[in-house]
């Protein structure tokens, strides 16, 4: 899969990897000269959520050799976490040296609007499991490409962190900042695992990221993530459903974007 990958990019190089969430495929339409890879075509299996695409497409963005995911993997759809973080793992073997990973999330922290845009200085893995583990049904066959014992201090780059709220500050965009929580899903939270959240310590929630972050870490690559926060859990209950998630990322995607177009040249 991932020499397919490399040849498939008609000689491009890219430095960064950037991984769009829900609603935020618009994002990539900025690529100059993009070269397009469907996900079929390099032998991962293509997304079955909606606003997910399922293909990479290559090219420049702000002068920075990019590769845009558009439609990414999740757990709940019944594939290993090796699965969705093949994705990373190929870009990685392309010459991939930094990761800026994307998603919708739920907002947990009481001060936080739909349409925020969130800094993710850290997260909590609630999936319970890794890509680090063993293929499913191969018990360990010796020392693994990537090492099993993984320090995620600072899984978050600290620089990129600084970095983006530089980008943020010249775009004119205001960037919160929080932990994110990766859950399995596809089920929405209950008002009493929200509350456990909130207590644990998470500013949001999601069903991606988590997985795809450590394995970028795994394979040396910086990582920086931003939360699009589409809805906001409020104490009771708050409703929730995937067609809010798709329309607050069409809205407030332009404003995401502004923000990379000014982190990009910063990397």
């Amino acid at each position: 899969m991932t020499a397919s990958l490399a040849d498939r990019l008609e000689g491009l190089r890219p430095r960064v990897l950037l991984t769009l969430g829900s609603g935020l495929n618009a994002l990539a339409d900025d690529l100059v000269d993009p070269v397009v890879v469907p996900f079929a075509d390099v032998g991962l299996p293509e997304p079955t959520v909606p606003g997910h695409r399922g293909r990479f497409l290559a090219g420049t963005l702000e002068g920075v050799p990019v590769l845009a995911q558009q439609g990414r993997l999740h757990l709940y759809e019944g594939v290993p976490a090796s699965a969705v973080a093949a994705a990373v793992r190929a870009a990685a073997a392309c010459g991939v040296d930094t990761f800026l990973v994307t998603n919708a999330a739920g907002g947990i922290a009481a001060d936080f609007m739909p349409g925020d845009l969130m800094l993710l200085t850290d997260h909590l893995n609630l999936t319970g499991t890794s890509p680090l583990l063993p293929p499913p049904g191969r018990a360990p066959e010796g020392p693994a490409d990537v090492p099993h014992f993984l320090d995620l201090t600072g899984a978050y780059d600290p620089g990129l962190r600084e970095a983006a709220r530089a980008a943020a500050d010249e775009a004119g965009e205001r960037l919160v900042e929080g932990v994110y929580a990766g859950l399995v899903g596809p089920a929405y939270e209950t008002p009493a695992e929200v509350s456990m959240l909130r207590t644990l310590g998470a500013d949001a929630v999601g069903m991606s990221t988590v997985t795809e972050v450590i394995a970028a870490r795994a394979l040396g690559l910086r990582v920086a993530g931003l939360s699009l926060i589409t809805n906001v859990h409020r104490p009771g209950g708050t409703p929730t459903d995937h067609v809010e998630v798709l329309d607050i990322g069409a809205t407030a995607g332009p404003r995401l974007t502004s923000i990379l177009g000014a982190l990009l040249p910063r990397l």
